[in-house]
């Protein structure tokens, strides 16, 4: 059987592919955690000294930034990769497997980071652009906001950009194909966290006490009314209860019950709506049972809106370079949450997806123990990079 064809990728991308294979796989075998990515951000940081770039570190605590100066234009741009690990024990059976127990690269930072390097070292050797770049290996996606973090540390008063892109891998989608959608493009992500207090008792004598179980129950149950009653019907909103805590024996009757809660939205007038009626029915389903509910409702991550022009300019680098077959038709917005929505608040931008492979090729899907960032993509998303910044930075 005959090996399949490489993946579109750029001649100059493609003769460095097997150092940033290696890159990446060194940087997968030692996962690191939401700000404590310091052995990656020290190899992020020897090598884009080593290629000339004015680097930056500290922002966010472990952050880097690679700053590449070109020619008379005052344009800037700013490319972003994640590098932080997530807290999951892999079982993929690679040879490059996680060497710390309980930590993976199970979202594809590694081939994130990789990919921004390759690009990286294209740019210092071709120069093939006028302006301001600015490679930015950002901490702490990963729930912790660690592009918030940056931010407030004075990214932008540092490293001013006049647009700032973002992208992923997507398993379940054709290797190399790119995916993109205008607006909002991913939820929000916020986190509530709802304690139900009524009075404990002896299982046997309920009429003594005030069951939280049966109130935050009710809770529970009344929650999944909002989006049916409350959502316009061609919004989107999700309420998920992902864990209900209380009590630990079958004969008493618990005070205390907790609830915790994830809850998207497409749109920040509905974000506003779930998390007013989240604390409202909470509150007055509790009440009803004589119990009391404390919530607290915290907002993580923005909705990530993609600035349209943006994204056609986007889409059109790809679509000339790669024709019709290297985007995704009609790609719809995702439901997870990406904290580059932080960036896209302040400076336009776009964030884009690249398809991961199909079946066997590109594994299962990300935040999974048998996941692996699938190489062969590497270059292809090392070109685009490419591609996209020295469009924007065209020499005149």
């Amino acid at each position: 059987m005959n090996a399949p064809l490489p993946l579109p990728a750029l001649d100059d991308i493609r003769a460095h592919e097997a150092e940033m294979v290696a890159i990446r796989r060194q940087i997968h075998s030692q996962p690191e955690l939401a700000y404590e990515e310091h052995a990656t951000a020290d190899l992020v940081a020897e090598r884009l000294t080593r290629w000339g770039y004015e680097v930056h570190r500290g922002l966010g605590g472990t952050g880097v930034v690679g700053t590449l100066r070109e020619g008379t234009s005052a344009r800037r741009i700013g490319l972003r990769a994640d590098m932080d690990a997530l807290p999951i024990e892999e079982t993929s059976g690679k040879a490059w497997s996680s060497k710390v127990f309980g930590k993976m690269h199970a979202c594809g930072h590694d081939g994130h980071t990789a990919m921004l390097l390759s690009a990286a070292r294209h740019f210092a050797a071709s120069r093939n652009f006028d302006g301001h770049m600015h490679l930015v290996f950002q901490p702490a996606e990963e729930g912790l906001a660690g592009a918030k973090k940056m931010l407030d540390d004075g990214f932008l008063d540092l490293f001013p950009c006049d647009a700032m892109f973002g992208m992923h891998n997507m398993p379940g989608r054709p290797a190399g194909q790119f995916m993109l959608v205008p607006g909002y493009a991913m939820a929000s992500g916020d986190t509530c966290i709802i304690k139900v207090r009524g009075v404990g008792g002896h299982g046997a004598m309920p009429q003594l006490a005030v069951d939280s179980i049966v109130a935050a129950s009710s809770i529970v149950m009344s929650l999944q009314t909002i989006v049916s009653r409350n959502v316009p019907p061609l919004h989107t909103g999700i309420i998920s209860v992902g864990a209900f805590l209380s009590g630990d024996a079958p004969n008493v009757i618990p005070g205390e019950a907790e609830l915790r809660l994830t809850v998207r939205a497409f749109r920040p007038e509905v974000r506003d709506l779930l998390e007013r009626r989240i604390t409202e029915i909470a509150q007055h389903q509790a009440a009803v049972y004589g119990a009391t509910a404390d919530v607290n409702y915290i907002r993580r991550y923005p909705v990530l809106n993609n600035d349209p022009a943006m994204t056609d300019f986007c889409r059109k680098v790809i679509h000339d370079w790669l024709g019709d077959a290297g985007l995704v038709a009609n790609a719809e917005p995702i439901s997870a949450s990406e904290d580059f929505a932080f960036f896209l608040e302040k400076v336009p931008g776009c964030y884009v997806n690249i398809g991961n492979g199909l079946g066997s090729e590109g594994g299962c899907m990300v935040h999974n123990p048998g996941y692996d960032f699938n190489d062969s993509v590497l270059s292809t998303g090392a070109s685009y990079w490419v591609k996209l910044a020295e469009t924007y930075l065209k020499k005149e």
